[in-house]
């Protein structure tokens, strides 16, 4: 198993700290940091500056929003970061929500899924270099009727194949990660529950005539040390994540369509989900995090002593997860360059390195 991080967004107010802990996960191995995208900063700026600041460690966007960019912009990009990176850069892809989507870009949220399918056929063509012709429900290349013509990327990456992740969260759209992507970028992933994910990519990667094998199964798993696994310090542990689950459960879009409230509908925390949601968009963001249950926390994230995250690990690689990007909990340089040593000392203590 495979170790990332991921840096969340930038402009928050620990930016050094950030570059910090990229250079730390770089020190001990880990396979890659990413970075975040929503209406703040971009992923791009963020990812270039920590490869510069980086040795081996590759850098990721978790995601490039599809609405934020054409495709071939987004192929020059990812280009341009493997290049600068030496040949370092995992393209990271997401459709984002219909409010960020239409409010923030001005792009219609609709066909996500065709949309999504088309934006990787553009964007692959464009990194292999191939001459851009497409004519799709979303883009035309190059525009009939004018002075343009087919062009292709005039630089060359360092690597003959980006490797290509979607995060995706609606069976659906799972089930086109696995047909169509490299790897997959998860979100509130439960080991115990891991078909509810890895059931649709698997058909998709049976649709394209793939297996799993090869293809990297990469979720983001908040992280938090705790000083012994007794029920009150792993509850204290458990308890740094509260409010980012009622962001998420509660917050992260309208009440008709919120996508992470739909995933704990799926793992059998309807009433709970519901219960978050009203308090939430009622503005209690308080009550809604008192609402978050103990067992969803606990069961998606990495609380507890080095040897309970070294137990929860090994069930994450059973279930078939093949890179844990963490995100480490607390607010300190200290504690989340502890969260990173724990986990690499975990790997090591559950023999998954």
């Amino acid at each position: 198993m495979r170790l990332g991080i991921n840096l969340g967004y930038w402009g928050l107010g620990n930016d050094a700290d950030n570059i910090a802990v990229a250079q730390e996960a770089d020190r001990l191995g880990f396979a890659a940091c990413w970075a975040a995208e929503a209406y703040g900063s971009d992923a791009a700026t963020v990812l270039a500056y920590v490869a510069a600041k980086t040795e081996r460690i590759d850098v990721g966007s978790a995601i490039f929003q599809i609405p934020a960019r054409t495709p071939t912009m987004t192929a020059m990009t990812a280009a341009t970061l493997d290049t600068l990176s030496g040949g370092r850069f995992r393209l990271g892809l997401g459709v984002s929500g219909p409010q960020v989507s239409e409010g923030w870009y001005g792009v219609k949220f609709d066909k996500p899924l065709a949309r999504t399918r088309e934006y990787v056929e553009i964007v692959r063509k464009a990194m292999s270099r191939e001459r851009v012709v497409h004519e799709g429900a979303n883009w035309t290349l190059p525009l009939p009727g004018g002075p343009g013509k087919a062009l292709k990327l005039t630089i060359h990456p360092v690597r003959e194949r980006i490797p290509l992740y979607i995060a995706a969260i609606g069976p659906k759209n799972l089930e086109l990660t696995g047909e169509i992507a490299d790897g997959w970028l998860g979100i509130f992933f439960a080991p115990e529950q891991a078909e509810l994910s890895l059931g649709p990519v698997r058909a998709g990667r049976e649709k394209a005539g793939l297996t799993l094998d090869g293809f990297d199964v990469a979720p983001n798993v908040p992280i938090a040390v705790a000083a012994s696994d007794s029920e009150a310090d792993l509850a204290a542990a458990a308890d740094i994540f509260r409010h980012y689950t009622a962001l998420y459960v509660g917050g992260m879009g309208s009440k008709e369509q919120n996508f992470y409230n739909r995933i704990a509908c799926r793992m059998g925390y309807e009433a709970a989900a519901d219960e978050v949601q009203k308090l939430y968009l009622s503005g209690d963001k308080t009550g809604a995090a008192a609402a978050i249950p103990q067992q969803l926390i606990d069961s998606t994230t990495l609380v507890g002593t080095r040897a309970r995250i070294a137990d929860r690990l090994r069930a994450y690689a059973d279930a078939g997860v093949t890179t844990v990007n963490l995100a480490p909990g607390g607010f300190s340089l200290d504690e989340r360059i502890l969260a990173l040593r724990t986990a690499a000392e975990a790997v090591e203590l559950a023999g998954l390195a």
